[in-house]
This record gives structure tokens, C-alpha cells and sequence, in this order.
């Protein structure tokens, strides 16, 4: 269960598995998710018995995207890798896909000298298990923003690389 790069192939079951969970993100189709491809940073996934349990999309400054939270990131941090979504199969949450996804991430990080890695979670409706999840990694919150006329509010979370020992 180690992580590997995600590819096209991999495309329709990355798809269902944010279909799964847009409650709590936001909605992804087969263009976007081309496009988010083609930019990503990073862009792994965890396979197990065939099947992709999770998958993390993860994307450098200066990207071409509309997301505001990657937005407000970029007006604020110089260098900085931004998760825009992590998910992992809901039979496969106490496994530790995501730790392992996140681990890839800093090492990656580290490697390429990013000092910073930036991501979101819902706050407004509450997102606990990612609150929970991000808190044990040594994220912590440096803002806030509503988004769909306030209808949502996330919490923006960074960790610093250099200083944070993550997972």
C-alpha cells in the first residue's frame, strides 16, 4: 500500500471516490480533474487488492486555478505546496492510507525545499474527521474564509516542512 502516482487510468475510480465524499469537497468531473492532472505537483493514489482506496491532488504556486482557497494561499505564501483534496475510501479510514499520502507529500516537499504546505477543511457544515486528521499531522489554522454566500466556511491550515515532523 504504498503510493504511486495516479494516472488516467485511475481517473474513474479517483472520480467516484470524490463523488463519495462532496459533501465535503468540492465537485469534480472528468475535464477538471484532466486539468487538475496535467498541473498537479503531486498526484498519488493508494491502490489495495486492485481497487484505489485514496488519492491526494496536491498543487506548487503558481498554477492556473480558480479555487479560491488555492487563491488565498497563493496571495500569501511565496513557495507552497497546496493539498486541494485528499480522500480515502471510508472502509479503508483506520488503514493509514492518508498519514502514508501525507508523508509522500513532505518528503516531496522537503526534497524540492518547500517550505510550506497549505490545505483546507470544512468548518460551516463541520468537517470533524478532517479537523481531527489534520490536527494529529501539526497542521494548524492561519485564516478563515466563507465561501457560496457563507453557506461554507473552511479553515485555512498550514505546516511548516522545515520545523513540523509530520505523521
Amino acid at each position: 500500500m504504498s503510493p504511486r502516482d495516479a494516472t488516467a487510468a485511475d481517473f474513474p475510480a479517483i472520480l467516484a471516490l470524490n463523488e463519495a465524499f462532496v459533501s465535503v469537497l468540492s465537485p469534480l468531473d472528468e475535464m477538471r480533474l484532466a486539468r487538475l492532472h496535467a498541473q498537479a505537483a503531486l498526484h498519488r493514489v493508494i491502490e489495495r487488492d486492485g481497487r484505489i482506496d485514496a488519492f491526494l491532488l496536491a498543487l506548487r504556486e503558481g498554477a492556473d486555478y480558480d479555487s479560491p482557497n488555492y487563491r488565498w494561499f497563493a496571495q500569501r505564501y511565496s513557495r507552497f505546496l497546496y493539498v486541494d483534496r485528499i480522500v480515502v475510501a471510508a472502509d479503508s479510514h483506520a488503514r493509514g492510507a492518508g498519514t502514508r499520502l501525507y508523508r509522500d507529500v513532505c518528503a516531496w516537499a522537503l526534497q524540492d525545499a518547500v517550505p510550506t504546505i497549505g490545505c483546507e477543511f470544512d468548518i460551516e457544515p463541520p468537517n470533524p474527521a478532517s479537523e481531527r486528521f489534520h490536527a494529529r499531522l501539526g497542521f494548524r489554522e492561519v485564516g478563515r474564509q466563507s465561501l457560496h454566500g457563507g453557506r461554507k466556511i473552511v479553515s485555512l491550515q498550514v505546516l511548516d516542512v522545515v520545523t513540523d515532523n509530520t505523521a
